[in-house]
């Protein structure tokens, strides 16, 4: 499965994050229901995960947690 990369910019600097459409399309969800920015939301999964975890797998974690507390 090919991923998909975007670029952000985060605190002030730019950075692409790569990862499979299937993430992006709960990601894009949430950003639309939010009414907030992509940059917003990637920056607050990055100000929150531990710095030795990639951001690309922060953001899979988030989703997967948002995917589980809409099912219950």
């Amino acid at each position: 499965m090919a991923l998909h990369k975007r670029s952000v910019s985060l605190h002030g600097h730019r950075t692409s994050v790569a990862l499979e459409p299937e993430f992006w399309e709960v990601i894009d969800s949430a950003v639309n229901a939010e009414k907030r920015s992509l940059a917003s939301l990637i920056a607050e999964i990055d100000d929150t995960r531990d710095p030795d975890e990639p951001l690309s797998s922060a953001i899979r974690v988030w989703v997967l947690k948002r995917a589980q507390s809409s099912h219950h």
